[in-house]
């Protein structure tokens, strides 16, 4: 996903989620993402917009791939964008 359209997104109100570990995302993370590691995301459901899109991303993209499966089947528009580092020029 091109970071135009990343930041559209978000500018329209969609959610940016880093799944990676808190290690990790304090380690560096992209501006605006809230840190909310793979298995945490089922407890936070509720707090997800729904009528909105929720972008994920995490090391490699495959966490984040795990947790946008999990957010389709729950009934949301989310997005794997992938690895932190493929945006972290954005």
């Amino acid at each position: 996903m091109p970071c135009e359209q990343i930041k559209k997104i978000l500018e329209d109100g969609g959610a940016l989620i880093d799944v990676r570990t808190p290690q990790e995302y304090s380690a560096g993370a992209l501006p605006g993402a809230k840190n909310i590691p793979l298995n945490g995301i089922p407890g936070v459901l509720e707090s997800l917009p729904k009528d909105q899109p929720v972008l994920l991303y995490c090391r490699s993209g495959a966490r984040s791939g795990m947790a946008q499966r999990y957010l389709v089947e729950a009934g949301f528009d989310a997005h794997n964008i992938g690895g932190y580092m493929t945006y972290a020029h954005c």
